[in-house]
């Protein structure tokens, strides 16, 4: 009994600190005028070309296709910006 209560008590103290939550990255993501402040997940727009303002504090992955699916066509380092002509959505991690 005892050593199960002791494995029970060692995986939830494991669990607690593997499932840290996601922190939004810090700043500010502008995508053609639209401005999210500490973003995170996949961001579209319908207007192109895409232009990209990475005034955050981590990088921004622009894809090709809807919905941050098919390929990374240009990575964003902090405080960067780009005209994307193939980019149709924008990732934050």
């Amino acid at each position: 009994m005892t050593t199960t209560l002791g494995a029970l008590a060692a995986a939830a103290a494991l669990a607690l600190t593997v499932s840290q939550p996601a922190q939004a990255a810090q700043g500010a993501l502008i995508i053609n005028g639209a401005v999210y402040y500490d973003p995170s997940g996949c961001y579209g727009s319908d207007v192109f070309p895409l232009d990209v303002e990475n005034q955050t504090d981590d990088y921004v992955y622009i894809w090709n296709g809807p919905y941050c699916t098919g390929e990374v066509v240009l990575v964003l380092s902090p405080d960067t910006a780009a005209v994307v002509e193939e980019g149709v959505s924008v990732s934050v991690e």
